[in-house]
């Protein structure tokens, strides 16, 4: 089983799972119950949203406020510009803020979303016909 499970600590459970389900994550029951929902991207992608008691629960290290200090970012591929966006968007209408601007490269499209929490989640978009085109004509230019 090659899956990635991603804990994240929550202060609203109920709350961050609405948010998560609007940016297309679906809820797993199987992984979920009173302390965590589980919120399913792909087949081998899985956030676990944690109460912040549970989280911490079995470790000694204490929290670092994530609305204000950057503890990681995570990186979610999208099929197309128009679900990019559509993402940011739904995100932005339930509670979530975008820090900065897009990433525009022609090629790529990245904008970046904060959850309730913070937590920071970089949505993608690659042409990857575009993206060839452009490391052709660079590799070229490099000899």
């Amino acid at each position: 089983m090659k899956k990635i499970f991603i804990n994240l600590p929550v202060e609203d459970l109920d709350k961050s799972m609405k948010f998560y389900a609007r940016l297309g994550f679906t809820n797993n029951a199987l992984f979920s119950g009173e302390n965590q929902k589980c919120m399913v991207w792909s087949e081998h992608i899985y956030v676990m949203l944690q109460s912040k008691e549970f989280f911490n629960s079995h470790g000694k290290k204490k929290f670092v406020d994530s609305k204000n200090n950057i503890t990681s970012s995570f990186t979610l591929p999208v099929d197309s510009l128009d679900s990019l966006n559509d993402i940011i968007e739904n995100g932005l209408n339930s509670g979530g803020t975008e820090p900065t601007p897009m990433i525009d490269e022609g090629f790529m499209q990245v904008r970046t979303i904060e959850d309730l929490d913070g937590h920071t989640w970089g949505i993608i978009y690659l042409d990857e016909i575009k993206y060839e085109e452009f490391k052709g004509k660079n590799s070229t230019q490099n000899k």
